[in-house]
C-alpha cells in the first residue's frame, strides 16, 4: 500500500517515470505492430502517436519541475487535456472501425507546414493506409477498444491526482 501511495504522489519521481515509460511503451508497441506485424498506420493512428509524443514531452517537463506546485499542476492538467484528446481519437477510430461513426480518413495529417512530422520522421509519423480497422490485440479486443479503455482510465487517474493536489494544499 505504501508503494502505491508513493507512486501516485505527484511530487515523486516514480509517477513521472511511469508516464514517460508508458508513452515509450505505447510508441514501441505501435511501431512493432507497424513494422513487425505489418499493420500500417492510418491518419488517426498517427494522431495518437503525435499525442503520445506530446504527452511524453509534458511528462518530462513534469519530472524535472515536479517540486513546484504550479509546474506540477500545469503538467497534470496538460496531460489530462492530451488524454481527453486521446480518448476522442480512440472513440473516432473505434466508431470508424465498427461503423457507428461515418467518416473517412485521408492521407493528410492536417499539420501546419512548420510541423511536418510526417516528412521529418516518416518512419514514425507517415500515414500509410486509410482508417477502417485496427488489429486484434488480446481476448478478441481490438487496438481501438483497448486504447479507449486505457486512455479513459488514465484520464480518471489524472483527475484523481489533480483533486489530490488541491485538497492536500489546505
Amino acid at each position: 500500500m505504501n508503494i502505491l501511495k508513493h507512486l501516485i504522489n505527484s511530487h515523486a519521481r516514480p509517477l513521472w517515470l511511469l508516464f514517460i515509460g508508458g508513452c515509450l511503451a505505447f510508441e514501441v508497441f505501435a511501431l512493432y505492430y507497424q513494422y513487425a506485424l505489418d499493420f500500417p498506420p492510418c491518419v488517426v493512428c498517427i494522431h495518437v502517436r503525435i499525442l503520445l509524443a506530446a504527452l511524453l514531452l509534458v511528462a518530462l517537463f513534469g519530472l524535472f519541475l515536479r517540486k513546484y506546485f504550479f509546474a506540477r499542476i500545469s503538467a497534470l492538467l496538460l496531460i489530462l487535456a492530451v488524454c481527453a484528446v486521446l480518448v476522442e481519437r480512440s472513440w473516432l477510430l473505434l466508431g470508424t472501425e465498427r461503423g457507428f461513426i461515418m467518416g473517412s480518413c485521408s492521407f493528410d495529417l492536417g499539420l501546419p507546414s512548420w510541423l511536418a512530422l510526417d516528412q521529418w520522421v516518416p518512419l514514425v509519423f507517415k500515414v500509410q493506409t486509410t482508417c477502417g480497422y485496427t488489429p486484434i490485440i488480446a481476448l478478441d479486443f481490438s487496438m481501438a477498444e483497448i486504447l479507449l479503455v486505457l486512455f479513459g482510465l488514465m484520464s480518471a487517474f489524472i483527475m484523481r491526482l489533480v483533486y489530490a493536489e488541491f485538497t492536500s494544499r489546505k
